[in-house]
């Protein structure tokens, strides 16, 4: 039988490791936003990009030379150095590359990276069609000439967040939801984790916030800024729908260890005021953030906690600095930055790979 990736030394490194790349999936469909909508996110998403660039490359899934040149046209009129952008016919059915992108793995001692081609089915088969997403790591390990290895197993990118020393976080609501693994029990699906991934534990919250689509993705709710210390979304006024959810998240964060026994430190991010969007309640969270190497990536949403939120991270990061960018129209499509992209990590284990910051 063939060796896992983690018998192999090989481990899904936390985000604030040195990027080679981030991906992401151009926007050309109608599935996440109306043409009329794209219009109104594009200034925002570009930015996105322009800020990435900054500090490493920007691959891009496109779905046809078609689209390509629409996406050098509107790169170019924003003001973005295309010297850092690689826009590649590979064909999408979203723009959501965080669950659709392949998870690049690393082995610094033997020097080789690995992807992992998790199964994609559009949060539960939600939005069909994604046959095409469900290719793009294959697409992408071929492009890098990368080896792969099949999991076998639906799992998206935005569900699992990791400290780089052996802890996962994830959310039972979305892993343990029917509509991806029916047949696999949580014991199961965390010895995939282990295998997969390269982690040795797993940690489990029970929800996310209301208007995820995705059941529950981690990315809106925890995020880890070192490797003991996580953000972690808060909201104070008990009428709010999301109280019970973050309350809950914060009362199960208090009572977890880590590997060597530590506590975790939890910092509170508060949450937004709501995004509300033709009477539907977004999923807007600060936790969304995306850490590149020129900057950490906030979304903001136009009110008064959008300063709060990027103070906060700032303590969080003080090696980097921190962007704040009007996520208002992007998470029309019930996402944000860290839903978009997807980073590439580089072999490099000698600086940058650890976050120092904390409060």
């Amino acid at each position: 039988m063939a060796l896992t990736p983690a018998q192999q030394g090989f481990f899904f490194p936390a985000e604030w490791h040195p990027h080679a790349a981030t991906w992401l999936s151009w926007p050309h469909t109608e599935a996440s936003w109306s043409k009329e909508r794209q219009e109104l996110m594009f200034p925002a998403y570009l930015e996105f990009i322009r800020t990435i660039a900054e500090g490493e490359e920007v691959c891009i899934n496109a779905h046809n030379e078609y689209i390509i040149q629409g996406a050098k046209m509107r790169l170019l009129m924003a003001g973005v150095d295309l010297a850092n952008i690689k826009l590649l016919a590979h064909p999408v059915n979203d723009s959501w590359c965080r669950d659709h992108g392949p998870a690049f793995l690393i082995n610094p001692d033997l020097g080789q990276r690995l992807i992992v081609n998790w199964g994609y089915n559009a949060w539960g088969a939600k939005y069909p069609p994604y046959d095409r997403d469900d290719l793009i790591p294959i697409e992408i390990a071929h492009y890098r000439k990368l080896p792969y290895v099949n999991a076998g197993i639906v799992m998206e990118g935005g569900s699992v967040e990791f400290n780089g020393n052996g802890t996962v976080l994830t959310s039972k609501a979305c892993l343990l939801n029917e509509n991806r693994n029916p047949h696999l029990s949580q014991e199961q699906i965390e010895q995939y984790l282990c295998d997969y991934y390269g982690v040795k534990q797993v940690l489990w919250v029970e929800e996310g916030i209301v208007g995820d689509d995705t059941d529950g993705h981690i990315d809106d709710t925890v995020r880890w800024v070192n490797e003991d210390t996580v953000v972690a979304a808060c909201e104070p006024d008990p009428k709010d729908p999301n109280y019970r959810f973050l309350h809950d998240i914060h009362v199960d964060l208090k009572e977890m260890r880590l590997l060597n026994g530590k506590q975790l430190n939890v910092v509170e991010l508060p949450m937004p005021d709501p995004v509300i969007i033709d009477g539907q309640r977004l999923p807007a969270s600060y936790a969304n953030f995306y850490i590149c190497n020129a900057a950490v990536i906030v979304p903001t949403f136009r009110c008064d906690k959008d300063q709060e939120a990027i103070d906060i991270l700032e303590r969080c990061f003080p090696d980097r600095k921190v962007v704040g960018i009007d996520s208002t129209e992007i998470i029309w499509g019930l996402g944000s930055f860290h839903c978009l992209s997807q980073q590439e990590p580089t072999l490099d284990t000698t600086a940058g790979n650890v976050s120092t910051g904390g409060i």
